[in-house]
Parts: C-alpha cells; structure tokens; sequence
C-alpha cells in the first residue's frame, strides 16, 4: 500500500509538472542551492584539463622553438655562404677586367699555401711546368702585382712575393714619373731604394711599375706611399709603402707570360752576310 501510494504520488506529481510546472520553483531553488558545490566538485577536473593543456602548448613551443632555431641556422649557413659566393664572384669579375687591360697572355692559377719559412714571403700555385710555366713570370691579381715565379715544379710552381726581402720591382711613381726601385722590407711592408731626401714623393701617392727590366709591363699598380722619413743626417730618405695587391691573401690570381723582346722601332735590318761559297761563286763568274 506504500509504495502504491509513493507510486501514485509520482506520477500525480510529473503529471502536474508536465502540465502546469509546478516544479520548476523548486528546481530553480535547489539548483541555486547547490551550484558552489557542483562548482566546487569541477575545480579540480577543469585544473587538470588546464594544466594538461599548458603542458601541451610549453612542448610544443619547444618544438616549435627548436624547429626555427635549426632552419635559422641553416638560413645562417646559406647567407654566409652567399656572401662568400659574391665577394668571390666580384673578385673574379675584376680579375677578369685586369686581364683584359694588360697587354700580355694570362693564365689563372690558384694560390695553394703559403710556405713555412717565416722569414721569406712565398706562395705556392696550382700550376708548373706542365701548364706553361716558367722561372720569372710576373703574377698579379684584381688590384695589382703580386710577386713573381721562382721555383717551377712539374704540377705546381712557387711565386716569391714583393714583400720579400730579396724582392726588388723597378717602379715610377704615376704622378710625376719618378724612377726608383722598391724592395721588400718585411712584414708586407715596401720600402723605396736610393730615393734623396728632396725627391718628389708624398703620402698617397701610387707606384706603378716603369718596365725598364724587361720583365713587368708598364702601367702596372704595385704600392702607395704611406710614410716618409727625412733625415737630415741621411743622404737618402726613408719611405715606406704598403702593397695594391692582396700579398697577404688567397685567391685566384694571373700568371703573365714572359714579355717578348721587340727591336727599337726605328732599327734598321742589318744586311745578310755572303757566305764564303757565294763570293767564290761570284768571282767565278766574273
């Protein structure tokens, strides 16, 4: 009978709520009460969430992170390798130029190494005898003269640079044609040989070779005045120079051919000789 009576009660009362809502107060009422323990009992499942997805975001920015700082690095590599690429292209364009300006054959060759004696300043070149190469051939580079061949190997030759203490260039300066002879003092410097205190020499100005020992074209950029020591108690003054070419640096450079020797223009051929059996020849026919 009870529970007939719960029964009955029941469905009188989803009867009334369907019908005429009468619950809904009291939903509102309890829903109202207990909402700061519903609220309270999802605190911790929604800290959980939160704090899984905050762990997921930090690794993937970490990731991520990672992901840019290699292609950053990559991107590194590449621009620096570019740049490499232009000054080495902008090299070649002027070395190029410079031997379509001389007037003698060139031949590229590339500087190997440098040699071990601390006190000579010398290279080594990937070409020798085998490619042409021989003793004394001038080698220059984008900006001016660099040294000469003194040693020649099958494959591969040695150059001595104008630095050298044994070096010495026949030169002129380009502003008023002065002759002088620079050597090498040392540690990349230049020194200009035998010049009076007076001479015409400033700071600044260029040295270009004068040609007069029959080995450097004329014209060619060697070195730049850079200090100038006169002393009065000194017959000759002391000036030093700093080298065009890049002495001190690897690269490719243009090994010049020897320049080939021309008879003075207003040379007269000398006569033939007769030869003994032709002067015979002749008085027989007299």
């Amino acid at each position: 009978m009870r529970l007939a009576l719960y029964l009955a009660l029941s469905l009188l009362l989803v009867a009334a709520d369907l019908r005429f809502a009468l619950l809904s107060p009291l939903r509102q009422a309890v829903a109202a009460i207990f909402w700061p323990i519903q609220r309270a009992l999802l605190l911790p499942v929604e800290g959980m969430q939160d704090a899984s997805a905050y762990l997921a975001e930090i690794r993937q920015l970490k990731e991520e992170n990672e992901t840019l700082r290699a292609r950053q690095l990559e991107q590194a590599n590449l621009l620096l390798r570019q740049e490499h690429l232009a000054a080495e292209n902008r090299r070649l364009r002027a070395l190029l130029a410079m031997a379509e300006r001389v007037e003698a054959p060139t031949q590229a060759a590339q500087i190997l190494s440098a040699t071990r004696d601390p006190f000579s300043r010398k290279v080594l070149l990937d070409r020798g005898a085998a490619h042409g190469i021989v003793e004394g051939q001038p080698v220059i580079d984008e900006t001016g003269l660099v040294g000469q061949i003194t040693r020649v190997l099958p494959l591969t030759s040695e150059a001595t640079l104008i630095t050298d203490k044994n070096m010495a260039v026949p030169v002129e300066l380009a502003r008023n044609g002065l002759r002088a002879v620079l050597a090498g003092a040392g540690g990349g410097v230049l020194e200009l040989k035998f010049l009076p205190i007076n001479a015409d020499v400033e700071v600044g100005d260029h040295l270009v070779t004068s040609g007069l020992d029959g080995v450097y074209l004329p014209g060619l950029p060697v070195a730049e005045v850079t200090k100038i020591d006169r002393e009065a108690s000194s017959t000759f003054a002391r000036i030093e120079c700093a080298p065009l070419a890049g002495v001190e640096r690897n690269g490719p450079v243009l090994v010049m051919g020897k320049l080939a020797a021309t008879p003075p223009p207003n040379a007269e051929p000398a006569p033939e000789r007769s030869s003994a059996k032709a002067r015979k020849a002749r008085s027989m026919r007299r």
